[in-house]
């Protein structure tokens, strides 16, 4: 079966976090991503925080699931020779190495648009290529930072705080996902390629949007209010049965649920008493309508909690930690978790595509060796014969 992206060849030649996590989704989406990793080690992920001796880390394995490994060293006149080849036979360049890098190399985007014209040239950067902050290098907490999201988050009498989902690292790779696709839409009118760029702190301020439109609105930067969103009460976490460290959950109301809500608690009471009738006295009355939550939530486990709250209509989500995610029926059911069996590690679990094709459904496969295709891939790419692999092995062009 033919999927979206069927036709299109990716060289991914990111590392860590930001350009695989792009990679990977354009591989679920049909892609043929080819991961180009130096000879010596490869992609540093693929050592870093490694668990298993001889085998590569989950960090990598989780981020590089359908791709190809090839492997070239670019700093041989033979290494660049090759990838020339390799990208004339290419629709999109994805990489993230530190400012200038491939330009010293000789391989910028000036050299390689004019050898394939229809080259979608993909940058990611910390801090893109121009503007004050263009040299300086990026990690997902610096993104935080610097986009705004970390004053945002924390208690009002705490610091600023780091959020854990990647926005920063997995946030770009899907803006420059959405980047590479709009540019390969653009090329079918077109006929010719273009370099799309995206900065993690653009990407980490794109998000936060909602926050700068506060700033606006209020005329100072929004005071951190930790689990509470907005003035809507109950619009925060729970404590939960048996009591936890992760047994909680986040109930937010609505003013149309409210009347809904009262009834899972088994007190209409509420609806008629004045302390708690209308949106601005719950939020007025806040301490007081959360001790009447607590009672009720501190009775029953998360699940229980949030199906009562499900059923009759109220957003209601269990904080699942991260076992229990991996574990989840629904995510499992969706394809979301899923088990991956790879040669020097066994069967690992890992996060499948979040975009579901009605036409065109994802099969997971594992990730690639380091070189794993080196051999084939040269052959079908640059006309490479086995034999002169083995010579060029040895010469550690490949």
């Amino acid at each position: 079966m033919t999927q979206a992206l069927t036709g299109i060849r990716v060289i991914d030649m990111t590392h860590n976090q930001a350009g695989p996590a792009c990679a990977q989704i354009l591989g679920f989406l049909g892609a043929d991503v080819i991961k180009l990793e130096e000879p010596k080690g490869g992609d540093v992920a693929r050592t870093n925080m490694r668990d298993i001796k001889d085998s590569d880390s989950l960090f990598f394995l989780i981020l590089n699931a359908n791709k190809r490994s090839l492997t070239l060293n670019l700093k041989t006149e033979e290494g660049k020779a090759l990838f020339k080849k390799v990208i004339a036979e290419s629709d999109v360049l994805l990489e993230n190495f530190g400012p200038g890098a491939l330009d010293r190399l000789g391989l910028g985007y000036d050299v390689l648009s004019k050898l394939n014209p229809r080259l979608i040239y993909s940058t990611i950067k910390g801090f893109g290529t121009y503007g004050p902050y263009s040299d300086f290098k990026s990690f997902e907490p610096i993104a935080q930072a610097m986009g705004g999201a970390m004053c945002v988050t924390g208690t009002a009498d705490g610091p600023p705080m780091f959020n854990f989902p990647a926005i920063g690292d997995s946030g770009t790779g899907m803006h420059m996902a959405i980047g590479i696709l709009a540019a390969l839409q653009q090329r079918h009118t077109t006929g010719k390629g273009q370099h799309v760029e995206v900065s993690m702190q653009d990407a980490v301020v794109n998000l936060i949007r909602v926050s700068l439109r506060d700033h606006q609105r209020y005329g100072h930067p929004p005071t951190r209010s930790g689990n509470q969103l907005g003035r809507t009460v109950p619009g925060t976490t729970f404590p939960c049965a048996p009591g936890g460290p992760n047994d909680y959950v986040y109930i937010f109301c609505q003013p149309q649920m409210w009347k809904a809500f009262a009834g899972v608690l088994g007190q209409p009471s509420l609806l008629d008493d004045p302390s708690f009738a209308t949106q601005e006295a719950r939020w007025d009355n806040k301490a007081a309508m959360e001790e009447i939550v607590t009672a009720w939530t501190m009775q029953r486990s998360k699940h229980d909690v949030m199906k009562l709250m499900g059923d009759a209509g109220v957003p209601c989500g269990a904080c699942l930690d991260t076992g229990e995610v991996l574990a989840d029926p629904h995510l499992r059911e969706r394809e979301m978790v899923l088990d991956i069996d790879y040669p020097t590690r066994g069967v690992y679990q890992t996060v499948g595509s979040p975009i579901k094709l009605s036409a065109s459904p994802v099969t997971v496969t594992r990730p690639p060796l380091l070189g794993e295709h080196t051999e084939s891939l040269l052959g079908e790419l640059c006309g490479v014969s086995a034999a002169d692999v083995k010579v060029l092995k040895a010469k550690g062009v490949v």
